[in-house]
């Protein structure tokens, strides 16, 4: 699997949200209010990087542009890095994992009640 920069994770969010757009439209959904947003090349650079490491289409639009859509699925990439995240951090073990974070966390035990219960629930299915 392509390997994303951070730029291009942050781009590939917004395309996942929205299903698809234009590189005007990938703009728009970049304006939080919070942080500068980058400027329509910067986008339209990005979008072709993510459509050379081919996790990215696109197809005409009527009038001069192109939509863009996403061809790598959210979570194909999410699965993927975490696997990458776990083995690397904690040495190839969630529960390692799950002990770091409820730890950091300060979880109660009613929190990991809680998660025991989810994890017995999507087991299930």
């Amino acid at each position: 699997m392509a390997e994303l920069t951070k730029a291009e994770e942050q781009l590939m969010q917004h395309l996942w949200r929205l299903g698809e757009g234009t590189v005007q439209e990938v703009l728009n959904s970049m304006d939080d209010g919070k942080s500068k947003r980058p400027s329509r090349t910067t986008v339209s650079t990005v979008i072709r990087l993510l459509e050379e490491k081919g996790v990215v289409g696109h197809r005409p639009t009527d009038g001069r542009g192109f939509i863009y859509y996403p061809i790598l699925k959210k979570e194909e990439y999410s699965h993927s890095h975490l696997t990458e995240f776990i083995k690397r951090y904690f040495d190839n073990s969630f529960s390692s994992m799950v002990c770091f974070f409820a730890k950091e966390n300060n979880l109660s035990i009613e929190e990991l009640d809680e998660l025991l219960e989810e994890i017995k629930k999507d087991s299930k299915k």
